[in-house]
């Protein structure tokens, strides 16, 4: 019976890989369809923040001519739409629409005492066109506070009494500036309207307001603050539903601001009731205004290239300059880093992007892909399978069925959380399959070929980092067809378990090298525990663990670069186009070559493929970024490889004169 299970076994591993190839076939057209899906917009917009440009003219001579020039500066730079904010007191006071008092200001001018018992805000109009237009709306928005509002003047000048301090009063959002949307709309702006979650919903004022909007050309909307429009009042309203309905009807998008701390509350929500009409949009906060125009050109180039931003947004504020005595902004160097010929708009362009109003990708997602991708799920049951079968060959089929019954019961409870556990599997599964494939086949080839030429050496090294790159790679149609889905392209969802995959085959080929490699696993196992603990061994142990956690920092968006690493990076993408991974082509691609060499005629150097398997592992997660365009990982991936074996075929050659001068003198050191 034992005997039995143990061909049953043997003999699935060849209907196992079947399984896998096949599943790979079927993964075909549904990676089509994601690439259709990432290639159907190609529009970049660029927005500026005109709050910012606002603040940064209050402190000019002469601030509406300033506000001119660098608006036609702007849009000739390539700048094609502008963000408005839901206006405030304060903004309409820079714009010099309004002035603003305080109580004590206010008393001054009626040469009055201040009273204890009215700490108000008095609103002067700078002219009657002004007070015609935007007395209704102060009126109408402080009412709907409960504040109290009453007429005011100031000499001949008209205006309103508001109930509230100015400390608050000056805060609190109102519809956007009329003035100032005409004006930009006359000179050829596009308008991304922010909203924020802080004005009561109201669903007939929303739509005569998303009217407007149509009307004036607006395609998208940006939210401001930590949640959506309508999002507070939700639960009783069905405010998200409502608003939804209204931006499909006139045909208005969202955007969605990446790398956010934490997501605005009810986006993906939104989202989906839109049909996912969703732009992912870059944000240039003031503060990296300033920075090196060429880097911040890097910065918009890669972000529309790997990242499928199809918005960038420029924010600019003043800074107080001690050292000039001056008030200083930094719109100069963003218009610096937008122009010429090394400027991001002609590099965006040079990239097959248009400049233009974003539009939402066309989501192409054929009924069949669900018949493919349950194929797709049966092969990757069957790779991870094969990953359990190489450790413990028992457990192969077990393995295989309890793969199947826990996907089918976990799709049941949590979809999405099926495919990303068995894209997770998969991942892990076929960089260290892989990697156990070439040790295994080292192991043969020296027990058969004990005295192997250097040149047979080379040639078998060659097909098998070839070998092992494809076994690897066969994970990439896994992690595509399972998390094609555009919620992963926009990141409104992610993979979940980047570390674990970091780590896994890492872990999974020390494992096997240290106890595989011997007679028996068991006396293997011994024998290390047996081995005495030194200083030595303490110290290398603090060290790798050291190197394990930061190699693990690096793994996400925060990481630390080393010195030199950020011109070196933009040295490669500026060079090829496309960035390969530094530590594939420089590190563990070069190191599984030379590893790899060495390991046919020392066992010792096979403890390389440890380090050696992060290559292989680092091309699959490289997949695993769906924001990132497919095709440009491929040709990472690619690119990656083709350098790792030129470093690699040199580092070859110099240890193979290491190998030839110790075997040339090492009799004469040790004879003396």
């Amino acid at each position: 019976m034992i005997r039995s299970l143990q061909r049953w076994n043997e003999a699935s591993r060849k209907w196992l890989w079947v399984l896998v190839i096949i599943a790979i076939v079927a993964s075909v057209p549904v990676i089509v369809q994601r690439v259709q899906t990432e290639s159907s917009a190609n529009q970049v917009e660029v927005v500026f923040n005109y709050r910012g440009l606002l603040d940064v003219s209050a402190y000019q001579g002469n601030p509406q001519a300033y506000l001119d020039e660098q608006l036609d500066r702007l849009k000739e730079a390539g700048v094609n739409t502008m963000a408005m904010f839901e206006s405030t007191l304060d903004e309409l006071s820079k714009a010099r629409r309004i002035m603003v008092f305080n109580a004590a200001d206010a008393a001054k001018m009626s040469q009055t005492l201040v009273t204890p018992d009215k700490n108000y805000t008095y609103v002067a109009f700078t002219n009657e066109e002004n007070a015609a237009q935007l007395r209704p709306m102060i009126e109408e928005s402080f009412r709907k506070l409960d504040v109290s509002v009453a007429p005011w003047n100031f000499g001949e000048y008209s205006g309103l009494m508001l109930g509230m301090s100015m400390d608050e009063s000056v805060m609190k959002p109102m519809a956007l500036d009329p003035f100032a949307f005409a004006m930009l709309r006359e000179k050829g702006f596009n308008i991304l309207p922010r909203l924020s979650d802080n004005i009561a919903y109201d669903q007939e004022e929303m739509d005569e307001m998303l009217a407007f909007y149509a009307e004036n050309g607006v395609k998208r909307i940006l939210f401001d603050g930590e949640a959506v429009k309508g999002y507070k009042e939700n639960a009783s309203l069905n405010s998200l539903q409502g608003f939804a309905d209204l931006l499909n009807k006139h045909g208005i998008g969202i955007a969605a601001i990446e790398n956010l701390k934490s997501p605005q509350k009810g986006l993906n929500q939104l989202a989906y009731l839109l049909d996912y009409n969703v732009v992912r949009l870059h944000s240039l906060q003031d503060t990296e205004a300033s920075q090196d125009p060429k880097v911040l050109a890097d910065r918009f180039v890669l972000a529309t290239k790997d990242r499928n931003i199809r918005m960038l947004y420029l924010n600019a504020s003043p800074n107080r300059d001690a050292a000039k005595a001056s008030i200083t902004s930094p719109i100069n160097n963003l218009m610096d880093s937008l122009t010429g010929s090394e400027g991001a708009i002609q590099r965006i362009q040079n990239n097959g992007f248009e400049i233009g109003q974003a539009k939402a990708f066309v989501i192409h997602d054929a009924s069949w892909q669900k018949a493919l991708k349950a194929i797709v799920v049966l092969g990757g049951v069957a790779m991870c399978a094969l990953l359990v079968s190489y450790f413990i060959l028992p457990l192969t089929l077990i393995a295989f069925v309890l793969g199947l019954v826990g996907s089918a019961g976990l799709y049941v409870l949590n979809s999405a959380l099926m495919e990303q556990a068995l894209a997770l599997g998969v991942a892990i599964s076929a960089p260290t399959v892989a990697t156990l494939l070439a040790i295994r086949k080292v192991k043969d080839i020296r027990q058969s070929l004990p005295e192997i030429s250097a040149g047979r050496r080379l040639t078998h090294t060659l097909v098998l980092y070839i070998k092992t790159s494809l076994i690897s790679l066969a994970a990439v149609p896994f992690v595509i067809a399972l998390l094609n889905n555009i919620t992963y392209s926009l990141v409104l969802n992610q993979f979940r378990g980047v570390s674990l995959l970091h780590m896994g085959p890492i872990l999974l080929i020390a494992i096997y090298v240290f106890l595989y490699q011997g007679t028996s696993i068991w006396q293997e196992l011994r024998n290390w525990l047996k081995m005495p603990i030194t200083l030595l061994w303490v110290v290398v142990a603090a060290v790798l663990g050291v190197v394990a956690l930061y190699y693990l920092s690096r793994t996400g968006n925060a990481g630390t670069l080393l010195p030199g690493e950020a011109a070196f990076r933009s040295f490669l993408e500026n060079t090829f186009g496309v960035r390969p991974r530094n530590k594939e082509f420089l590190l563990a691609h070069p190191l599984f070559l030379v590893g790899i060499f060495a390991a046919f005629r020392y066992r010792w150097a096979m403890y390389a493929m440890i380090i050696a398997v992060m290559g292989q592992l680092s091309m699959v997660d490289t997949f695993a970024h769906i924001h990132t365009p497919a095709v440009l990982s491929l040709i990472r991936g690619v690119l990656g490889l083709g350098l790792g074996l030129i470093v690699g075929l040199i580092a070859i050659v110099v240890w193979h004169i290491i190998e030839r001068c110790w075997d040339r003198w090492s009799p004469k050191l040790l004879r003396q």
